[in-house]
């Protein structure tokens, strides 16, 4: 076999660097060309191009062609590739994208043939010539400058041609006002969100990604982006990390990598930091723009609250009691409703949405206390009334609360007991403090950072979220009301939510259906209302389907588990197999971008942040 190797390589060797071919030979060559023709010219149309579509086969899929090149044009076709087709036969004309390749085969021989395994196997002493094979979706076909869902196929030897930059931007549709990245490989072309677009933001974005990946630098950039394209941001910070990015990087990979994509270190202007009131804030340098809030209890649906402090059957059943006859109770002393304007305000009030206006833990707490008691045959003394007003009408109460049919003087005891926790905790309702002002939340250019890293409670984290989205979409519903009768320009909203699985991993959900359905019905509300919800985590596993199914935008870094990857695949659609395959291989950084304005989804190097982040995933 060796033999017949050194043979094969001889005669190779002799036919490239033998003796050259006799004049005659050359002049027959030529006589007989003038015979046939004359010269080969290049079909017409076919100048330029560095491919041309192969023929089909029975594996064959839809929109996915073969294409065939010389081995001298395989770099002009690397993947992410664009390019137009011209169908020559049927003059039609497609955009398409290189999705794998381009491959090298041999000519005329298999790659598994005998020949190439052995003398590849012995340090490749027959190189065959060979070409290039790469495979290509079609974006569309091209008809009066508009690029259109094809019908039919391009026909085979159609001549393929590469797109400069600027073609390629506007077939992908990558054109926006809020810079990502640029995709790799193709450093010009530049993948951007058209932020006052309503079909893009408004329909809601994830950023998944294992820890390490790269969202925290995605999360704060796409912050100093939205800032400058003048988009009201709110981003519920669990961890604190992003509290000082009104201040520049100052670590030194993030600068060296700012420095290679001509970028320079920068803070993130118009930042306002928000923090719960007896709760510290993470940020460091300097309190301005700081301030603290308390959470108003009247806010919250009380079938929310129910499923957010994980109330027991028998405790829940009470705490609805409680709660309808401290309803009653403040119409009674007219503490709500005091006019003919908030009656109207209670036709309208929808309690899974919200709650009963002027309501209060302690008010809750002093009826239940009051109900404990009658259950207990005990009587209540003024005394151990908190709140002056039910003390000053205590016996027209007890006349009220007498009529609750109830029983189980433990269960009360529970209720009292887990009221009173979360109301020591004085975060509702608290002098010291505030109820943050939503509506000045939604300024153009605002960035508003809920900072929770001092909470080191879930639940706490969850009342808070379910808060201020509801305020910030009833702020917003009223600032579009207002655009729309100045016929001014709705001013776009985003609300970034940091470790989504933690608020809406599948096992709340279950425990918590109606928070659900109120984030549903934002994330529903939202798309009609500028208001676009970002979902940041790195257990995209713990996202249930139904909220997977709120979002069109993604994001995605590396990945690792294949079985993560493979759950997404059928969750999330418009991103083929060939792209889900390099997900697990993703360098921190990188990410496969899939916008509603882009034609089809792209692997992106995200831009480095300029501003600084407390912690370095």
């Amino acid at each position: 076999m060796s033999q017949e190797i050194d043979r094969i390589a001889s005669m190779q060797e002799d036919s490239v660097e033998g003796q050259s071919v006799s004049s005659d030979a050359l002049d027959n060559i030529k006589s007989a060309a003038v015979e046939v023709g004359g010269s080969y010219k290049p079909m017409p149309g076919t100048e330029g191009a560095v491919g041309f579509t192969h023929f089909d086969s029975s594996s064959s899929e839809d929109n996915l062609v073969t294409v065939l090149m010389t081995r001298e044009n395989m770099e002009e076709l690397p993947l992410q590739a664009l390019v137009r087709i011209k169908s020559l036969e049927d003059e039609r004309n497609y955009f398409g994208v290189v999705v794998s390749g381009p491959f090298a085969v041999p000519d005329g021989l298999r790659t598994d043939s005998a020949i190439i395994v052995a003398t590849t196997v012995q340090g490749k002493i027959f190189l065959p010539r060979y070409h290039g094979r790469a495979q290509v979706q079609i974006l569309g076909e091209e008809l009066d400058k508009q690029v259109i869902p094809p019908r039919f196929r391009p026909r085979p030897n159609s001549p393929v041609f590469t797109l400069d930059a600027e073609e390629t931007a506007s077939v992908l549709k990558v054109d926006g006002d809020a810079q990502l990245g640029v995709v790799v490989g193709q450093d010009d072309i530049t993948i951007s969100i058209p932020t006052h677009k309503k079909s893009v933001l408004p329909r809601h974005t994830g950023i998944l990604g294992t820890t390490g990946s790269g969202k925290s630098t995605t999360v704060s950039g796409l912050v100093n982006q939205l800032q400058k394209a003048g988009v009201a941001t709110i981003l519920i910070d669990t961890e604190g990390e992003y509290t000082e990015i009104d201040s520049p990087t100052e670590d030194p990979t993030m600068e060296v990598a700012l420095k290679r994509r001509g970028l320079e270190p920068d803070g993130v202007d118009n930042v306002h930091i928000y923090h719960l009131v007896g709760r510290e804030t993470s940020r460091e340098t300097g309190q301005t723009n700081v301030s603290s809030f308390c959470l108003k209890f009247s806010e919250l649906s009380p079938y929310a609250v129910v499923e957010i402090l994980e109330l027991p059957e028998a405790q829940a059943g009470r705490f609805q009691k409680a709660y309808d006859v401290t309803r009653a109770v403040l119409r009674d002393l007219k503490i709500f409703p005091r006019s003919s304007e908030d009656e109207k305000a209670v036709l309208e009030l929808d309690e899974l949405d919200t709650g009963y206006p002027e309501m209060t833990i302690s008010y809750l707490m002093d009826i239940a206390g009051i109900i404990k008691n009658q259950v207990a045959k005990q009587e209540t003394e003024e005394q151990n009334i908190f709140n002056p007003i039910l003390r000053t009408n205590l016996s027209r109460i007890k006349q009220r609360t007498s009529q609750v049919q109830t029983s189980h003087e433990l269960s009360w005891l529970g209720l009292i007991g887990r009221l009173g926790r979360i109301n020591r905790l004085k975060i509702f309702d608290n002098p010291k403090a505030k109820a943050i002002d939503c509506s000045s939340l939604l300024e153009p250019g605002r960035i508003s950072i809920i900072d929770l890293s001092d909470t080191d409670s879930s639940q706490i984290n969850n009342l808070v979220i379910a808060d201020i989205l509801r305020g910030v979409q009833r702020a917003q519903e009223k600032k579009i009301e207002q655009a729309h009768k100045a016929r001014n320009k709705p001013t776009p909203v985003a609300i970034i939510i940091e470790e989504a699985h933690e608020f809406l991993s599948t096992q709340r959900i279950k425990q918590m259906p109606v928070l659900f359905q109120q984030v549903a019905r934002i994330a529903k509300r939202g798309r009609k209302r500028w208001l676009g919800l970002v979902f940041v985590t790195q257990l995209p596993q713990h996202l249930p389907d139904e909220v997977l199914g709120l979002i069109n935008n993604f994001v995605i870094h590396k990945i690792g588990d294949a079985d993560v990857v493979s759950r997404l695949r059928r969750s999330i659609s418009g991103i083929d197999k060939s792209q889900w395959g390099i997900v697990p291989g993703l360098a921190p950084g990188q990410a496969l971008v899939s916008l509603t304005s882009m034609a089809r989804p792209l692997l992106v190097s995200i831009d480095p942040t300029p501003c600084r982040l407390r912690l370095i995933e």
